[in-house]
């Protein structure tokens, strides 16, 4: 599950953006702290990034910040919920979740009138999920059991969800974003992915609906 990584010098002359630019959204947490990450080297200890998240942050953050203030863009790459509630007719017209995904859901939990932002995250990720080929509808359900029981703990801080799978069988586990897991070697890798990747799609998909309010 080794990541890529990039280094600060690296990644400012490839990006073309200031050390000051780089800490100041550090600060505002535009970019979050557990990607500046410490490492040792025969020069002695420098700041290296997960490459691929980094990269992909300040592409969007330079294509947004001429048109967003600091806080705005802090409020967009947060992990916490937007106030919002749709109706599910509203989540499946904006292709936010699949019938399909959206009646797998409803065996695990009960049907509403209207959805928060949670719940719409939840659909989110299993159809996302579920539209990869990459797990069972079992696993499905189970992934979406775990982050309604677990999401209010992982809101402020990077979470990733892991699927561990052997002899068939799949386990889920949610764990902080740069520390270490340990795991039975027997087990493969399935998908490792950021649940704050998650939420910024999501937002993104939830602006297209209230800009077509």
């Amino acid at each position: 599950m080794e990541e890529e990584l990039i280094s600060k010098k690296d990644l400012l002359q490839i990006t073309g953006i200031s050390y000051g630019q780089l800490y100041r959204w550090k600060r505002k947490n535009i970019i979050p702290e557990e990607w500046f990450i410490k490492k040792s080297t025969f020069t002695g200890q420098e700041t290296f990034f997960p490459k691929e998240k980094i990269l992909d942050r300040i592409d969007k953050i330079i294509n947004l910040k001429d048109d967003l203030s600091l806080d705005e863009l802090a409020d967009k790459f947060s992990p916490s919920p937007s106030d919002i509630m749709l109706k599910k007719h509203e989540i499946i017209q904006y292709k936010i979740a699949s019938p399909w995904s959206f009646s797998v859901y409803e065996e695990v939990f009960h049907v509403s009138e209207e959805y928060s932002f949670d719940e719409v995250l939840y659909l989110y990720t299993l159809d996302t999920l579920l539209q990869s080929g990459e797990i069972t509808v079992e696993e499905g359900k189970a992934i979406i059991e775990i982050l309604k029981e677990n999401y209010s703990k992982l809101k402020e801080k990077e979470y990733e969800v892991t699927l561990l799978r052997r002899s068939g069988v799949g386990v889920w586990i949610i764990h902080e974003y740069s520390k270490d897991i340990y795991y039975d070697p027997r087990c493969k890798v399935v998908i490792s992915h950021s649940i704050t990747k998650y939420v910024e799609e999501l937002k993104l998909k939830l602006e297209k609906f209230n800009n077509n309010l």
